[in-house]
């Protein structure tokens, strides 16, 4: 077998570890293969370097086209080997899951990287039980150090906090939002980092739309209207009305609706979205939830360029400001999550109740503890979220008939303020800069 196009790896020089790689090595060790997906740029691959010992890069030389009449010549490599960009030649995906099955419980031969998933995934085996997968996204606060991460979410789920101080001021929190957590360009200025990012958006809906089936054009228009609605339970027939400049959404056909939501379906395969699932507890009846996904970016950079906006357009738009605010918290909210013990595939969800209740995120874990956030750019506004989130406690675990256990914490994730405290009510204010796994 040609073995040419395979490397011998270290971790790279320059690498910075992130939160993921204890995931990463702990996944190494319970199954065969692990697969890291995310978005281009988020640093899947230096991060599986950084655990692997070769490297195949499917889409370089001619990798690529050996790999499409072979696939088991990308299995070769000193393991545990890295198969960078698999998805290029799909079939090797149940290739590495039969060679799992070949190796008599051996665990860690093979890391796998994605940055979309193939149109024909929903027809291949899942590889539950053999290949692990492992969810990145672009750097947190914590990891660019733009956070102190004195305040462990972890350490939260065990009643263990002690105030803080962190860095505070509005501006840096608008450059930090429009910049983004890209690892190649954490030090660049925002005007620079997004020029990158609207060359990223561009190579995603010129190349990867088109080749997951989708249309370039109405794909870049579904994406800009969910910027306009980031962090919404958007129902279809609202993107339909922005992708064709419909006057109102019964003009929508139910071509139309196919069409955006395969736009949707695209954007989701390549990373670019996270569909946030509501949260039903045990009390309550899903008809009286609201549990459609709410949608954010990988990254808020992402919706910062579909908008068009500086650091300093931002600064003037206060209520987007907020929404950009709040997918930078989910982004971040989301890793730490995910580095819990017992954590789900999903641990952040959100709750909405048919009274209008809602709570802009919530953190479970398997083991059956929660804990409930809500989101606010101003210090100003604690008092009402506090107040939110204790009648959300009140409410699914007063009755004494109820199936919820009380949630393990309530927290208020502010962008402003300078002091990560617990008022006197039992709710922490945490602002960003001061939150870590």
């Amino acid at each position: 077998m040609a073995t040419s196009q395979t490397h011998r790896t270290t971790c790279p020089a320059a690498y910075q570890p992130r939160i993921v790689d204890t995931q990463i090595e702990a996944y190494l060790n319970l199954f065969g293969a692990v697969e890291v997906s995310g978005t281009k740029w988020c640093g899947k691959t230096w991060s599986s370097l950084a655990h692997g010992s070769s490297v195949l890069y499917v889409d370089r030389g001619s990798n690529l086209q050996i790999a499409s009449a072979d696939p088991s010549y990308v299995l070769a490599g000193d393991r545990p080997h890295v198969i960078d960009e698999w998805q290029r030649v799909p079939v090797i995906w149940d290739t590495v899951r039969h060679a799992v099955d070949d190796l008599g419980g051996e665990k860690g031969a093979w890391i796998l990287t994605g940055s979309s998933t193939p149109r024909n995934m929903s027809k291949a085996h899942s590889g539950a039980g053999r290949i692990g997968r492992v969810r990145m996204h672009p750097m947190t606060l914590a990891e660019t150090g733009e956070s102190n991460a004195k305040v462990s979410l972890a350490g939260l789920f065990e009643d263990e906090f002690t105030p803080c101080a962190c860095d505070s001021g509005i501006e840096d929190l608008a450059h930090v939002a429009v910049r983004g957590g890209w690892p190649e360009e954490r030090l660049q200025t925002a005007a620079n980092a997004q020029i990158v990012v609207r060359e990223y958006l561009e190579s995603v809906f010129t190349q990867s739309v088109p080749q997951l089936g989708g249309n370039e054009e109405l794909t870049r228009r579904a994406a800009a209207s969910i910027a306009r609605n980031v962090g919404q339970s958007t129902k279809v027939d609202t993107l339909v009305r922005d992708v064709y400049a419909y006057e109102s959404e019964d003009m929508a056909t139910e071509g139309d609706r196919k069409a955006v939501s395969q736009c949707v379906d695209v954007l989701r395969s390549t990373y670019l979205i996270d569909e946030v699932p509501g949260w039903v507890p045990a009390s309550r009846s899903p008809k009286r939830m609201r549990v459609k996904p709410k949608r954010y970016f990988a990254d808020p950079s992402l919706a910062a360029a579909l908008l068009g906006l500086s650091p300093d357009a931002l600064l003037q738009d206060w209520q987007t400001f907020g929404l950009v605010f709040e997918n930078l918290v989910m982004r971040d909210l989301d890793v730490y999550a995910r580095a819990l013990d017992y954590a789900v595939s999903n641990p952040v969800r959100y709750y909405h109740d048919d009274s209008g209740l809602e709570a802009d995120a919530i953190v479970e874990r398997a083991d059956g503890r929660w804990a409930a956030f809500e989101i606010k750019v101003s210090i100003e506004k604690a008092d009402q979220a506090a107040a939110n989130l204790i009648r959300l406690s009140n409410k699914v675990c007063g009755n004494d008939k109820s199936q919820v256990r009380k949630p393990s914490f309530l927290a208020v994730i502010t962008g402003m303020g300078e002091v990560a405290y617990r008022r006197s009510d039992g709710v922490y204010v945490i602002p960003i800069r001061a939150l870590g796994a």
